[in-house]
């Protein structure tokens, strides 16, 4: 319920309508601390979770995204809506500033994991602060992406797991962030209704366009057995399968 709880978007409300419970949740700590780094570190202790969680910026800055038609729409819960192929994403403004602490931690990463989230949204903003890319590249730790099992509507029409893999790298500007992309390669053979009525369809694995990104693709089931078809990445499987690729990339 909690997971439900923070991924929930507002249907309607003045002001209220787009934005996360997640974000609304932060956003109410951080008032109430006074910056985000507190902010973030009370989360952890109000919701008990187990490690550090560090934002990749305290700078105030606002999502963009210019369209292949050339249209610019402001503001990360706009962004979807248009419902346009998203040529690239910005910020403004362009500079921000990436967190020390947040830069030290990918430094001292034996595995750095990209994903799942929504790719434009959630993912590839954090590669848009200054230092965060140079710092994944420089770093010595194997990196990862997890691809998201189900297109977004919205942000990730018709994409394949090469479209995932080359919009992180494009946002990367050349550099090395990645080494492999888990994918997952089983479905509900109950799958809800809902995604069809949605527009949301399954990631395609296109091995052939995958390849000339150098790569490594890693193919797994890793979705949550449930009663409703629903598509989710179980938490279990995907830790298991990264174990096992780092660990086995270790010995390479």
């Amino acid at each position: 319920m909690i997971t439900k709880l923070f991924q929930y978007r507002f249907k309607n409300g003045e002001g209220l309508a787009g934005h996360s419970f997640g974000n609304l949740f932060l956003t109410a700590l951080c008032s109430i601390t006074g910056n985000m780094v507190k902010a973030v570190k009370e989360s952890s202790n109000v919701l008990n979770i187990r490690g550090v969680v560090l934002p990749t910026t305290l700078d105030d800055m606002k999502l963009a995204a210019e369209y292949e038609d050339g249209t610019v729409v402001k503001g990360e819960s706009n962004i979807p809506e248009a419902h346009k192929r998203i040529k690239r994403l910005f910020t403004e403004p362009a500079d921000c500033r990436a967190l020390p602490e947040a830069l030290t931690a990918i430094a001292e990463a034996d595995l750095i994991i990209l994903g799942p989230g929504s790719l434009y949204t959630s993912v590839i903003p954090n590669l848009l602060v200054s230092g965060i890319t140079d710092a994944i590249e420089q770093s010595q730790a194997k990196k990862i992406y997890v691809c998201n099992i189900m297109t977004q509507p919205g942000e990730t029409d018709n994409y394949s797991v090469a479209s995932h893999v080359n919009a992180l790298l494009s946002h990367a500007n050349g550099r090395r962030i990645l080494d492999a992309v888990l994918v997952n390669n089983s479905l509900p053979a109950n799958i809800s209704e809902g995604y069809a009525k949605s527009g949301s369809i399954p990631v395609r694995l296109d091995m052939e366009n995958v390849a000339p990104t150098g790569v490594t693709v890693v193919s797994q089931k890793l979705i949550q057995e449930n009663k409703e078809g629903l598509v989710r990445h179980s938490s279990n499987r995907v830790a298991r399968a990264v174990y096992y690729w780092y660990k086995k990339s270790l010995k390479k």
